[in-house]
């Protein structure tokens, strides 16, 4: 009960979040000094959405996986190497939160200066970073994933290249993520 409350509190913050930096942007065009300004703030939240919600994910999966692993740990120390490795996995969707992030601001000139953005460039930096932080959210299955092969490592530690395999899979929707947000900044020509 408790997750769908915060689920719904976080969905409504978002909500407000988007439809506030909407209107901020769609007020500002009237002034081309301050369209830029709101264009340049609609991709500052893609970015923030991106590596913000793919952040959160990875975190919650690294402390699912992380849990399982000082566990074993503590009966079988010499595991140590194996369990790192599934207990990282969770936060490669982090990092494609953060490259997308460090695309979308290249592409936009915030880093580096100069360039100008469109309002469908702006837009479409918010729904990449959507896009790219929803399917981190699997890092949470990730996580769960990885909890499971940790334990099965500790009863038997043969099974840990299988365990990293099974582990892995969820990563697989992050990846796509990734690559529709690179296609989609491909053709707003944001790089």
């Amino acid at each position: 009960m408790k997750i769908k409350r915060k689920a719904a509190i976080f969905a409504m913050l978002f909500a407000a979040m988007f439809f506030i930096s909407a209107g901020f942007a769609s007020a500002a065009e009237t002034d081309e000094e301050k369209a830029g300004s709101g264009s340049k703030a609609l991709i500052i939240l893609g970015c923030a959405l991106a590596i913000g919600i793919a952040g959160i994910g990875s975190a919650i999966g690294l402390a699912l996986a992380g849990s399982s692993a000082i566990a074993v740990t503590a009966e079988k120390p010499n595991l140590f190497g194996k369990l790192l490795v599934l207990q990282v996995l969770p936060m490669t969707q982090s990092v494609y939160g953060l490259l997308t992030a460090i695309l979308l601001m290249m592409g936009a000139g915030l880093l580096g200066g100069g360039g100008s953005v469109t309002a469908l460039q702006a837009m479409g930096a918010v729904w990449i970073g959507l896009a790219v932080g929803l399917t981190g959210l699997s890092a949470i299955n990730q996580g769960m994933v990885a909890s499971s092969s940790i334990a099965a490592v500790g009863r038997n530690p043969d099974v840990a290249a299988r365990g990293i395999i099974f582990t892995v899979m969820p990563e697989t929707i992050a990846i796509f993520g990734l690559l529709v947000g690179i296609l989609l900044m491909t053709g707003l020509k944001l790089l």
